[in-house]
Parts: structure tokens; C-alpha cells; sequence
């Protein structure tokens, strides 16, 4: 099996990348398992979160060597088909609905750098690095490259694009690739921490949220935007999950999403 899946009694899906022989790197089967995981989450209501990780010394090395090696020698049809399947998965893990965490305790390169970009939110242990090691290999970061500029914007991007250099965890953290850095002892309750937060809010006030940063990023703040944040935040105070947020706050309670129908 080259990813595992467990959902714990909270709601907590972990998907691990199950290569670690291969340093958790891609091939055509496991951007395939990936992607219809992620999609098979985002419509199971019991799911709230969903943790990537990489088993072994390595988060991902990108895409496999071997996997290259038949790619380069296949049409260029054959390749974008392959490059189409990639961006497909990029494309679904941005866009779920469900708040979404990588964990990042080693090596993530190529690929695996657009994994964590495309994350919600990223951990990573000190022992983490990053690289954008396409040039290295006479190819670009292409599929990846529009979440990787989102993160950490056009001017770094230029400079690790074009040298390939490798990014450690807190230079990571520095130019917004990564939300946190600890040690290798305190990120696991780092992420625990963050766990528990994320699970204290709203789901579909979570989706929602997401919609909205989708809809704001790089628009301009204008008279169409102002009414559809009003129109959004309207609609949410009228939801159920508005309703008892407002009211389990009054009464001093923590509110109980689950047993709304939303």
C-alpha cells in the first residue's frame, strides 16, 4: 500500500504517504490513490480534518526518479495526460472543503513542496527541507508553481525556482511556506494543538471561510465584493451553525456542531 488512511474518533483523517523506500516519492499510482482519497474524504460527513505525512525519513521527494525516466522517453501527449492527473490532484487538495494539514518532519521536494502549498495549514520539525528542485532536472515547477507563488509570492519564488536551493524549516517559516517550525519533539503537540483548534470551530463555517479567501485573493476591494461579503456573512448568521454559535457563547457552553443538520 503506498498511502495509508486512518480517521480517528474525532473526525481526524490521516493520509500517509507509504513509500518510504522510495522517500515517499510519486509515481502514476500514488498521485491516483491520492487523489480519489481526497476526494472520497471531502464528501464523508464524519471526516473534519485531513493530516498529510510522509512514513519513514522523508514528507516526499517529489516525483520518482523511475517515474521521470519513462515519462521522458513517452509523447508529449503521454506526458500531459500524466501532468493533467498531477494538477487535478493539486487542484482537489487546494480546493477541499475541509480544513487541511501537512506534516512535514523531512525531506520535501518538487512535488512535495506543492503538497504542503497546497495544505491549509504547515508544520514542519527542524529536521524539515524544502526544495524546488525541478531546474536541477532541466524541467520547471510548473503544476505546483501557482500554489507555491501563493505561498510565498512572486520575488522568492523567482530566486528558488531558478537555483534550487534547499530552504531548512525556519527560512521556510520565514517566507511563508511553513506556519510553524519546532523541534522534532514539540511539533507532534504543536499539531495536536492546532488539531484541537481547528475542531472548536464550525465545519461549515470552515468551508465556507475557504470559499471566502478563495473569492477575495487578488480581487479588487470594490462595491462587488463589499456586497458579497455581505451577502455571506448575512446568510451565516441566519445558518444553524451561526444560530448556535451565538447561543451556546450566551449560555457559556462549547457549541455542538454535530448535532446540527447543515
Amino acid at each position: 500500500m503506498d498511502l495509508l488512511e486512518s480517521i480517528d474518533e474525532r473526525g481526524l483523517a490521516t493520509l500517509t504517504l507509504n513509500r518510504p523506500e522510495r522517500h515517499n516519492a510519486f509515481d502514476g499510482e500514488l498521485v491516483a490513490h491520492l487523489s480519489d482519497a481526497l476526494r472520497r474524504l471531502d464528501a464523508q460527513e464524519d471526516v473534519r480534518i485531513v493530516l498529510i505525512r510522509g512514513e519513514g525519513h522523508s514528507f516526499s521527494a517529489g516525483a520518482d526518479v523511475d517515474w521521470l525516466k519513462r515519462m521522458s522517453a513517452a509523447s508529449f501527449d503521454e506526458n500531459l495526460a500524466d501532468a493533467n492527473a498531477l494538477a487535478e490532484l493539486m487542484h482537489r487538495l487546494d480546493r477541499l472543503s475541509k480544513p487541511t494539514i501537512a506534516f512535514v518532519h523531512g525531506a520535501a521536494y518538487g512535488g512535495g513542496v506543492g503538497l504542503a502549498a497546497c495544505c491549509d495549514i504547515v508544520i514542519a520539525t527542524e529536521r524539515a527541507s524544502f526544495c524546488l528542485s525541478e531546474a536541477k532536472l532541466g524541467i520547471i515547477p510548473a503544476v505546483i508553481g501557482p500554489f507555491v507563488i501563493r505561498a510565498i509570492g512572486a520575488r522568492q519564488a523567482r530566486r528558488y525556482f531558478l537555483t534550487a536551493e534547499v530552504i531548512f524549516a525556519q527560512a521556510a517559516r520565514d517566507i511563508g511556506l511553513v506556519h510553524e517550525a519546532a523541534s522534532e519533539e514539540a511539533a507532534p503537540a504543536l499539531c495536536e494543538k492546532v488539531v484541537a483548534a481547528l475542531l472548536r470551530c464550525a465545519p461549515g463555517a470552515q468551508a465556507e471561510a475557504k470559499s471566502l479567501v478563495s473569492q477575495c485573493e487578488g480581487r479588487a476591494i470594490d462595491d462587488d465584493l463589499a456586497r458579497e461579503t455581505a451577502r455571506r456573512i448575512a446568510a451565516r448568521r441566519a445558518s444553524l451553525e451561526g444560530r448556535e454559535g451565538l447561543k451556546a457563547f450566551l449560555e457559556k457552553r462549547p457549541p455542538s456542531w454535530k448535532d446540527l443538520n447543515v
